[in-house]
């Protein structure tokens, strides 16, 4: 078994912009696993949020020492971006060993095309409503806040821009208590059906005493099986990320055990390629809320790449993953 690493950056088609700062490339981790003839890719993007860093998830991939299969990976690294490439890539590699689609090793039902979201970055409103007037067309649209007290005009904005189109809110842990419950009635009025991590993870068990209108969804709150357990009362949906939860492997448990204890699930990725959205894609079969866009932002993605017919993301060929 022989492991290598490269980083790549994938040109975004503008700037993308959250409560935490901007970025004009899409840079992540591809990794590559041979066995024999056989060869298993993963991606991952190391985020700084949680202590991440190219160079730090990179050592980490390559710290391991081989042979070892999916079941002792989980204890060789933590949840994050390290394991979720390494995992990735042992699903791809044992699909090519065995012939065998990934789907059915994992005991899935052969995967559908679903609808994602499509993303309104953070910006002042005139240039979300823009923004928005351009993505009219998706059914579902994503809109990026945790900009403070201006937050409800650029909703204002993008519901101008877009009238028909559903949309979600995310405020990337950019607001507190008081704009939550300053926020509430109005995004309401304006039609917006859920609200993702409002609060810093670390000041959300105040949601445990409020009943709001809005789904409140927990992301950066629940990276993984571990903090799911450890959950504030008052979410009613979590986001599941590969990047967050170490892969495809702790991605399936999570998503089994908050649906048998009544949560709805999200399915997100960070900004990657189709390489990335890939095994993300076995995750959102069947979910309530799909953000699985990152490749509509890019200006060229993997010569192999998922196909989208508007909104709809279609499963992946086996020249990609899987």
């Amino acid at each position: 078994m022989r492991i290598s690493v490269k980083q790549e950056q994938f040109k975004l088609t503008k700037p993308f912009t959250i409560s935490r700062g901007t970025r004009q490339v899409a840079s992540v981790l591809t990794i590559k696993i041979e066995l024999g003839d056989a060869v298993g890719l993963g991606e991952c993007v190391p985020y700084a949020h949680y202590g991440e860093s190219m160079d730090g998830v990179r050592d980490a991939i390559l710290s391991l020492r081989p042979p070892f299969d999916r079941n002792e990976l989980q204890y060789l690294l933590p949840p994050g971006a390290a394991r979720n490439a390494v995992d990735c890539a042992l699903w791809d590699l044992e699909a090519k060993q065995s012939g065998t689609a990934v789907w059915k090793l994992a005991g899935l039902e052969s995967p559908l095309p679903v609808l994602t979201a499509c993303t309104v970055s953070l910006d002042v409103p005139s240039a979300m409503r823009d923004e928005a007037k351009q993505l009219a067309k998706f059914p579902l649209l994503k809109v990026k806040l945790g900009g403070g007290s201006g937050d409800i005009e650029r909703l204002k904005a993008v519901r101008a821009g877009a009238p028909d189109a559903r949309l979600i809110v995310d405020a990337n842990e950019g607001w507190n208590e008081r704009n939550l419950d300053d926020f509430a009635q109005d995004m309401t009025r304006l039609g917006v059906e859920m609200i993702e991590q409002p609060l810093p993870a670390a000041s959300d068990r105040c949601l445990a005493k409020k009943d709001y209108p809005i789904t409140v969804c927990a992301d950066e709150s629940c990276l993984g099986v571990d903090s799911f357990e450890k959950l504030s009362n008052g979410y009613g949906i979590i986001n599941i990320k590969l990047d967050k939860t170490g892969g495809l492997t702790e991605a399936l448990a999570l998503k089994k055990l908050a649906q048998s204890r009544g949560y709805k699930i999200m399915v997100g990725c960070m900004m990657g390629s189709s390489l990335a959205m890939a095994p993300a894609l076995l995750v959102a079969q069947g979910a309530d809320v799909v953000d699985l866009d990152g490749p509509l932002k890019l200006a060229e993605d993997r010569p192999v790449a998922l196909k989208y017919n508007g909104a709809m993301v279609v499963p992946p060929s086996a020249g990609l993953w899987g």
